[in-house]
């Protein structure tokens, strides 16, 4: 092949849909182009035309317009026009023109609809528009994981092993032993050919006969009762693999037993996921909890970024790799909890210990500070018992610092006495917010209103989201307030689909891909949620439940889920190769370090988050009051 038809097929195969093109379609292609170079202003393309040609555009810029005259697009270097016409295999749709000096690679019709017969991808790409194309590009990613397309079912190896609560200790362990297995459901009465969910009572593992039994010295005859575990956590059989990942981290759990219908099917462990999961984070989480001493927490906090990494170069989506660096954080915190109450003596009261933000959402990466609280018992006495529980606070957030998670520079930590409160306060707390939602209210609503109760007395934090679902529905005001306040963080997206980059400081020439991006995602969705009294946490989990009050069409949902998706994987992405690099991963990004596939869907999910934005205004009749 020629130089020149080798530097125009390079130039392909670095941009969609030509990237997963057969080799042999792709040379036919090469040689097929005819190259023209256009001046700017140059019409390319007009209303009326008989449609020959798609274009690619190897240098420069072209405008594409509506026949009514309005600018439609801006399309850049990689990207195509003049599809629409040949695929209605009649006049030109779009008309274009050369905005710059451009070069471009004109495919002939007939090469155009022999790629579209013979190329699925291609035929895909054409036919979709921008918000399909990212569609497309998510699914895709999605498809290259083994987690993400295994159903827990295909884990499980073998028939269910259970026996009645009434076993003796003794022969619980006799039939571990002879079937071979690491755990054993406990059902409420005996069952033989078929276990009912709603009789699942309890679970009995190897590790619960170690350190419960032999280390107590229990007698053989003890019933399995007394030391097995309840309140089980389990998993639907149709479920994902990477969903029973999830559920380990999030519940620190070895065993899940498997539902399907109203039939326990199985048990699978963490060994079963760990032949899909090569990264090791439930191992890291494993690790965690059998730490003795701060000290040893920080030496394996080294590998949170290693693990990090991993996850991101086994092509794991933005919501397995949020989940599992906030489960791991979660974990940093639950041990660092326990060992502080190891020195410190039993708490006086009870408490439940909150995290905020990010690790509350599951959608923690790399770069994070600490948000936390504490709720504390309505019998909680300051004169008596603060002393306790600042020792404690300050005890983990310390800790946590040692781990890697920087101190919170605004001082959401449970270290500010403002932030340490009885439950009857933070109910005073909440009310107040969404009542009297001004300026501080607003803020500290977007800061409190993602919170998950990690550790102690759990359901003080469940109270709270109960509240919020409750009040934050039925307040029109405190919404619209909400909403305003959101519309200040826009997209980075100009008029002409061009990026909008930082223009002075250190981040000069990039964009905030948190800031810009994920963060106006979130701050729209969790809005939507309260109005629908959603307790969700996670922004997937509440577009879940907004998608079943049919607040916002299905296919706007999927657009949101679609963008949300792609912003956090190029983010996600961002941040491992600085890792790799050797650099301390940020959320700034120059355009120039974006492949041109990024650059490109980015552009279709930041429109998404425009629409949505403008949905939002729309729907809470609010304005923003300024730009950031």
């Amino acid at each position: 092949m020629q130089a020149e038809l080798i530097d125009i097929r390079n130039h392909l195969i670095q941009h969609a849909p030509f990237d997963d093109m057969p080799e042999e379609l792709v040379n036919q292609l090469t040689k097929s182009i005819e190259i023209s170079y256009v001046r700017a202003g140059t019409q390319i393309t007009e209303t009326g035309q008989i449609s020959t040609r798609m274009y690619y555009v190897r240098s420069g810029a072209v405008e594409i317009f509506r026949r009514s005259g309005e600018l439609y697009n801006r399309i850049g270097e990689g990207e195509i026009f003049g599809q629409f016409g040949l695929l209605m295999r009649g006049q030109v749709r779009f008309p274009a023109r050369a905005l710059e000096d451009s070069l471009l690679y004109s495919i002939p019709a007939e090469t155009f609809h022999n790629l579209f017969e013979n190329d699925e991808n291609f035929a895909d790409f054409v036919e979709i528009e921008d918000r399909s194309r990212l569609r497309s590009a998510v699914s895709r990613r999605e498809k290259s994981n083994a987690l993400m397309t295994s159903r827990v079912s295909r884990l499980i190896s073998r028939k269910t092993v259970s026996a009645p609560t009434t076993v003796r200790l003794q022969e619980a362990a006799r039939i571990m032993t002879d079937q071979g297995v690491s755990a054993l459901l406990l059902m409420d009465e005996e069952c033989v050919d078929k276990c009912d969910s709603d009789r699942l009572t309890g679970i009995i593992t190897d590790k619960d006969l170690r350190t419960r039994a032999v280390t107590e010295a229990l007698p053989s005859e003890t019933p399995i009762s007394e030391i097995m575990t309840e309140g089980l956590t389990t998993i639907r059989a149709s479920s994902y693999v990477f969903e029973a990942m999830l559920t380990m981290l999030h519940n620190n759990v070895h065993h899940l037993p498997v539902i399907d219908g109203e039939e326990v099917r199985g048990v699978i462990a963490l060994a079963d996921i760990v032949r899909y999961e090569s990264q090791s984070s439930l191992y890291l989480v494993s690790n965690i909890f059998h730490q003795q001493h701060v000290k040893g927490l920080k030496k394996i906090s080294n590998e949170v970024r290693d693990s990090f990494v991993r996850m991101v170069n086994e092509d794991a989506n933005s919501h397995m790799i949020g989940s599992a660096m906030a489960g791991i954080g979660r974990s940093f915190t639950q041990r660092l909890l326990e060992l502080g109450e190891a020195k410190l003596g039993p708490p006086p009261v009870p408490y439940c210990f909150m995290a905020l933000g990010s690790m509350a959402r599951d959608e923690q990466l790399v770069v994070t500070d600490q948000d936390n609280a504490m709720i504390l018992s309505d019998n909680f006495v300051a004169e008596e018992h603060d002393a306790y529980f600042l020792e404690l606070a300050k005890f983990v957030s310390d800790g946590l610092a040692e781990c890697g998670y920087t101190y919170c520079t605004g001082d959401i930590m449970a270290t500010n006495p403002k932030w340490r409160k009885p439950l009857k306060v933070w109910r005073n707390y909440f009310t107040d917010w969404i009542e009297n939602p001004k300026a501080e209210a607003l803020l500290n609503s977007n800061i409190f209103f993602d919170l998950d109760g990690i550790h102690g007395r759990t359901e003080f934090a469940e109270e709270l989201k109960a509240l919020v679902a409750d009040k934050a529905s039925k307040s029109q005001l405190f919404l619209t307030l909400m909403a305003r306040n959101a519309l200040n963080r826009t997209p980075p997206l100009g008029f002409f689909r061009t990026f909008v980059l930082e223009e002075d400081g250190k981040h000069q020439k990039t964009f905030n891909l948190k800031r810009r991006g994920t963060a106006p995602l979130s701050d729209l969705i969790r809005i939507h949620a309260l109005a629908c009294g959603s307790r969700a946490q996670n922004s997937f989990e509440r577009l879940k439940s907004i998608g079943k009050t049919k607040l916002i069409m299905e296919d706007d949902l999927s657009n949101l889920r679609d963008a949300l998706e792609f912003i956090s994987i190029v983010r996600i992405r961002h941040q491992a190769l600085t890792l790799e690099a050797g650099g301390e991963p940020d959320n700034n990004v120059r355009p120039e370090d974006l492949s041109p596939f990024e650059r490109s869907h980015l552009k279709d999910a930041f429109q998404v988050v425009s629409n949505a934005q403008k949905f939002l205004r729309f729907r809470y009749n609010s304005q923003a009051t300024r730009h950031v």
